[in-house]
């Protein structure tokens, strides 16, 4: 047989019968085809993400506290040496003696007795505490009077007035009271027959004083600026 020609049947034998094994030979893998190990896909919930950081803007420190207001501004109340009236008409000596001690002067009862003419009656009126006051002090008292059965609005803010500007001067004031009165306390005093007292000391700008009585075994109370100002009525005060 013809060399060629037998190449020729053996080439078309193999390619109609494909009996001859040849070497596998790796190509390309083709767009589109599956991978090896399958993915399983991802529900948008369950994907993991980095939580987002949201900047806060810082608040203004808080500015200090306004800070209290002075003692003095709140209560006022004058340095005095209290004693107690030695019987029942020396009011006016021992109120006027504590007035006195406020300036620091030191005088004895029967000595300021003595000088406002007092006697088993009673002292006369506030123009006898103003005199002697005036006297022993260098001056600066006056009397106010309040001539009505109770106090007119204008005459409790003269007596506020006249009693912050006395304890602004280290001034104890007297008072010629009648009646009966009510401390914050709700404490009831009764004087029908008259009294003298001082007044050492006040708050709330003057709203409310400081008694110190001569005859009262608690020595001293606070009372409202309009219900001094009653307990006045008919009198007067030295200031």
């Amino acid at each position: 047989m013809n060399p060629i020609f037998r190449k020729s049947v053996l080439s078309v034998a193999v390619m109609a019968g494909g009996t001859i094994a040849g070497p596998a030979i790796a190509g390309p893998a083709i767009a589109g085809q599956a991978s090896a190990e399958p993915v399983t896909p991802v529900a948008p919930e369950q994907v993991e993400s980095a939580p987002a950081v949201v900047e806060q803007a810082q608040p203004p420190p808080a500015p200090p506290p306004s800070p209290p207001p002075p003692a003095d501004e709140e209560k006022r109340v004058l340095h005095y040496d209290y004693e107690r009236q030695p019987n029942s008409y020396y009011c006016a000596p021992a109120a006027t003696r504590m007035a006195l001690s406020t300036q620091g002067k030191v005088v004895s009862q029967e000595q300021v007795a003595d000088k406002l003419g007092t006697t088993q009656a009673g002292t006369n009126s506030v123009d006898d505490t103003t005199r002697v006051l005036n006297e022993l002090t260098g001056g600066g008292y006056e009397t106010t009077e309040i001539k009505t059965p109770e106090a007119e609005p204008a005459q409790v803010d003269k007596l506020r007035t006249d009693v912050v500007e006395a304890v602004d001067a280290k001034r104890g004031v007297v008072a010629n009271i009648m009646g009966t009165a009510v401390d914050t306390q709700g404490n009831q005093y009764s004087y029908p027959g008259g009294h003298y007292l001082t007044i050492v000391g006040f708050r709330d700008g003057g709203d409310t004083m400081k008694i110190a009585d001569p005859y009262d075994p608690s020595k001293h109370y606070w009372m409202s600026d309009d219900r001094v100002a009653d307990w006045i009525a008919e009198r007067g005060y030295s200031s």
